[in-house]
């Protein structure tokens, strides 16, 4: 079984394609078909046109009909289109008929693109084998669809045992392959609990949030550190922490990985230990991009994995990043000062009573209130250390 390559969707020519059926609308399959074209340029793919059908159910065999797709086989065919890239999840059986209904050219999900951009942007030993983990754990089901279109590695898989059929051959040595790598996430996931054990008795404190919101640019202007922070989805993969001291009181400051809808389930698994230091943290720095269009319903998505992962009760404090561009966006140039500051008002009004208080508006790039957000952030600190440590001085001197 072949691993898969970095970059592997480098400089192709990309359709894509979604489905509109049950409570979805064409207007949110086309919002949804804008974030998986930004998946795909993240892993290096040009988007050529996007495809969108209505059904009221996927078709069992093909996904989209087949009159639609004889019409994405035309446009490939005549556009020279490299890879065909689904926005829903296939089965193994779906994606073998769709590339033979489109005549041979590569066809891949959304679960798969994303594999692929976390598998490129793995540094660590950790992220690398969970990556590698989840990639083994959504091809085993759908072999025996996609036997035929894997390439083999050859020599040194292993050889194939008397009576065998291939595509027995290949399920064996993939779930050998599985259970080595959970043997070796478990022992990687030991030293990291050790590692957080050594950090005793501190506040922890964990940026979490939609992939692309701004985390790793607020970590680095809380923490002066230098997190790699690019207008690309998944930038960061590994967690990073850094100590901070404000006014004389030290904590832990964590950025962890983006969230995103539609999240491979396989993946979310694999990377459980890494969001451990969600599971742990103290308190929860929630970054919202408020400039998008659906910053609402990234907001559901966030919440909904803090609940996954029993997360929902911690202390949490939401940041809305990039105000700046809001502003640039949503309020017209002609209005006076004083109506802007009443539209900020009522959003302000409108967010700080959902969060009960627990919420600031910044501009992380154009260094906009991030004085007032580490003030937040201290009090907050300092709360809880009064709370676990009554009679015990934790601030530096």
């Amino acid at each position: 079984m072949i691993e898969k390559k970095q970059n592997s969707f480098a400089e192709q020519k990309a359709v894509l394609c979604g489905l509109v059926y049950k409570e979805q609308t064409e207007d949110l399959v086309n919002e949804y078909l804008v974030e998986l074209q930004f998946l795909a340029e993240t892993a290096g793919a040009n988007t050529y046109k996007k495809f969108i059908q209505k059904l009221p159910y996927p078709d069992s065999k093909t996904f989209m009909g087949k009159g639609k797709l004889e019409e994405i086989q035309k446009y490939c065919a005549a556009n020279k289109i490299d890879i065909v890239i689904f926005d829903d999840e296939l089965s193994g059986s779906q994606i073998g008929n769709i590339i033979e209904a489109l005549g041979g050219i590569r066809v891949i999900d959304r679960s798969d693109l994303i594999l692929d951009i976390f598998a490129s942007r793995a540094k660590t030993a950790q992220a690398k084998a969970q990556v590698e983990l989840a990639q083994y754990q959504y091809i085993l089901p759908r072999l025996r669809g996609m036997w035929k279109h894997l390439e083999r590695q050859g020599a040194g898989i292993g050889s194939r045992g008397p009576g065998e059929t291939e595509i027995e051959t290949d399920r064996r040595i993939v779930r050998d392959k599985i259970s080595q790598l959970r043997t070796k996430l478990k022992e990687i996931d030991k030293q990291a609990t050790t590692q957080r054990k050594e950090r005793g008795e501190f506040i922890r404190v964990s940026l979490v949030g939609y992939t692309n919101v701004g985390k790793s640019t607020i970590m680095n202007l809380l923490s002066k550190s230098d997190v790699l922070a690019e207008n690309k989805l998944f930038a960061t993969l590994d967690t990073t922490t850094r100590k901070l001291v404000f006014e004389r009181t030290p904590f832990l400051l964590s950025d962890t990985v983006g969230f995103i809808r539609k999240l491979p389930h396989h993946l979310v698994e694999s990377f459980k230990s890494t969001l451990d230091e969600v599971r742990e943290a103290d308190i929860l720095l929630h970054v919202v991009d408020i400039n998008h269009l659906h910053y609402e319903d990234q907001m559901a998505v966030v919440n909904s994995t803090l609940l996954d992962l029993k997360c929902e009760e911690k202390n949490t404090i939401v940041i809305f990043n990039k105000m700046d561009l809001f502003e640039k966006n949503y309020f017209d140039a002609w209005l006076a000062e004083d109506v802007k500051n009443e539209l900020r008002n009522e959003l302000r009004k409108r967010w700080m009573n959902e969060t009960h208080g627990q919420c600031i508006f910044v501009s992380a790039t154009e260094k906009q209130n991030i004085e007032n957000l580490r003030t937040i952030i201290l009090d907050k600190v300092k709360e809880l250390y009064g709370i676990r440590y009554p009679y015990k001085t934790i601030f530096y001197e």
